[in-house]
Order: structure tokens, then sequence, then C-alpha cells
């Protein structure tokens, strides 16, 4: 056998190529690689991934439609009596606290059913990611499983992410609170200086939200690899959010990158087809008639269709995108591994290329 020759005239064999069993070389990765790995992988095993999304969020949109349905059971004639009242006459105060604990407990069941239904979308990505890496197939019953199984591991690691990253938030919605009482407050004393101290205030709590932004970004990033290791390595969610930390020090640029550019590809296209989605509903919207002394039930049976295909299209854009970023962040965790523990050659081996 003869080879090219080499710069000094001698024939060399070129270095051969990295092992690459399954989505991934098993080598550090490049970003580019990182991004088709997690579009290989959606793309091979996208039957179970898109299964335990659709049926995770499937199941809670029905339990909150159905919550929904409950509310309004309870609360339609309390909304028909206030949308009737006379021009000048004020609600009661016991029509409103009705209608407040109805929709707000509608909006606590969305909220659990919502931060469950991630919670089994993050621990499913690592399982598939897992089996990825290898060249293995597996199925949507293993991945419901043994997501399942890391359900609370991941929900604790994601839980104590939020709530390291929870001041800004709460100091935005603080100061948006000051600002909109100000402003109420200004407007209803016609000019007066009444208002002008809540308004600083907001102001003041907004600049204090902004400079706490960079460290909650950093926190976010520096946990992100928390719900894969919970999974991959069955760890607590302590010991996830520790094993991120270690893992991303050193990379957190890097992480940071690849995390980002993954989420700017799927909210510009989760955008995109919301757009279709709204013009879509806009048309026959636009060719309907109402009558203004139609009820509110009349006016929500009229829309009831329209609703429908609007909440269909958006859970059917969640199910199908948003097992991207977990995938992602899992072949991260697998990358910074390979950098940091060689772990390249144990997953060559076992996938049984070495």
């Amino acid at each position: 056998m003869t080879y090219p020759s080499g710069p000094y005239g001698y024939g060399y064999a070129p270095p051969p190529p990295p092992p690459k069993p399954g989505v991934i070389p098993l080598v550090p990765l490049t970003f580019g690689q990182l991004l088709t790995g997690a579009f290989s992988a959606y793309g091979r095993y996208w039957k179970p991934l898109v299964g335990v999304a659709a049926t995770a969020y499937g199941t809670a949109t029905a339990i909150v439609v159905g919550a929904l349905l409950l509310a309004w059971n309870a609360v339609s004639g309390t909304v028909d009596r206030l949308s009737n009242l006379p021009k000048y006459q004020d609600p009661d105060w016991a029509d409103l606290q009705a209608l407040f604990v109805a929709f707000g407990c509608v909006w606590l069941v969305g909220a659990v059913c919502l931060v469950l239904a991630t919670g089994l979308v993050h621990a499913s990505a690592p399982v598939v990611a897992q089996e990825a890496v290898v060249g293995r197939p597996i199925g949507f019953g293993a991945v419901w499983r043994r997501a399942w199984s890391r359900l609370g591991a991941v929900l604790g690691s994601v839980f104590l992410t939020v709530l390291a990253t929870f001041v800004p938030a709460a100091l935005f919605v603080l100061g948006a609170g000051f600002l909109m009482a100000g402003t109420i407050m200004g407007i209803g004393a016609s000019g007066s200086d009444e208002g002008v101290g809540q308004l600083i205030a907001g102001l003041v709590i907004f600049l204090a939200a902004l400079a706490t932004v960079p460290s909650a970004l950093w926190l976010w990033v520096k946990f992100s690899l928390a719900p894969a290791a919970a999974v991959i390595e069955g760890s607590g969610a302590l010991a996830a959010l520790r094993r991120s930390a270690a893992l991303v020090r050193g990379s957190w640029w890097r992480v940071f990158g690849c995390t980002i550019a993954m989420g700017a590809i799927v909210a510009v296209v989760s955008w995109a087809v919301q757009q279709v989605l709204s013009i879509l509903a806009w048309i026959p919207m636009s060719t309907m008639s109402f009558d203004p002394g139609d009820s509110p039930g009349a006016f929500l049976a009229s829309m009831s269709g329209l609703m429908a295909f609007v909440l269909i299209g958006s859970f059917a854009v969640q199910a199908v995108l948003a097992p991207l970023q977990p995938l992602l962040s899992a072949l991260l965790y697998v990358d910074q591994r390979i950098r940091k523990e060689n772990l390249g050659p144990v997953l060559a081996r076992a996938a049984g290329v070495l």
C-alpha cells in the first residue's frame, strides 16, 4: 500500500477518523458538530422525543381545558351578571372574588401541569442522547419509563436553578407594579405630584433588576447541564447542580453560546409558526359578525372553534420544538465529559468500536 508523500519525501498514513458510532464523533466537539448532532439525534429519534412531548403537553392541555370548563361552569352566571350591570353601578366584591378564585385555580392547575410536562421533556432528552451517542435504538416506552423515573430529580434541579435566578424576575414584576400604581395615581390626580414617588421607586427597582441580570444569567448557564447529569448519572438535584457547575467551569462562554444559539433557532421557528397560525385564525374571524347584545357565553361559543384551532396549533408547535433545547444541553454534557474526563474511549467501548 502506498501513501501520499510527506513533507520530507516519506510516505505516511493519514490519521484515522475519530470513532462515530452515533450522532457525534467521540472527540471534543465544535459548535457546528454540536448543533448537527442535536438535529441528527432529533431526526433519528423523533418518534420517542415527540411522543413524550405530545403525551406530556397533550395531557397537560386536556387537564387545563377541563379545569377551565369547570371554572366557567361555576362562574358563568357571575360573568353574565357583571356584563349586564347598569352603566354607573360598581360590581360587587363578592362577584369579583368568585372570578379571581375560579380562574386563579385554573392558572395554578395550568402552572403545575406545565412544570410537570416540561420536566418530562427535559428528562426524556438526556435518555435519548445517551443512546444516540453510541448509536443504540430506543423506543417510546423505554424513554417514557426512564424519564418518569428521573422526573423528581430533574424537577428539583430545574426548580433550584429557577430559584437561583428568581431575583431579577421578582424585581421586574415589583418595579412594573410600582410604575403602574404611579401612572394610575398620576392620571387620577389630574396632573398633581401624587404618584411621583411610586414612579421613582419603580424606576429604581427596574435598575436594580437590570443590575442582577448578569449574575442570574451566569447561574443559569452554570446549572444548565444539571438535568442531563440527573438523568444520565442518576444523581439527586443538588448533586446534579454541583456536577453541572464542575463541568461548565472554564467553558462558560462556550456553553452559553451554544445554548443561546439553539434557543434562538427554536424561538424564531416557533414565532414564525405562531404568526402563520394567527393569520389563519384572523381570516375567518374577520368575516364573523358579533352582536353587541350577545352574552359572554354566546361570544365564547362562537369563538370556540378558532380558539381550539389556535390551542391545538400551539400545542403541536410546542410538542415538536420542545425537545431540541434539552437535547443540545445533553450533548453539551457529553462533550464536556469527553473534554474533561476522557469519556470518548469509554463510549467507544460501550458502542463496540474499540
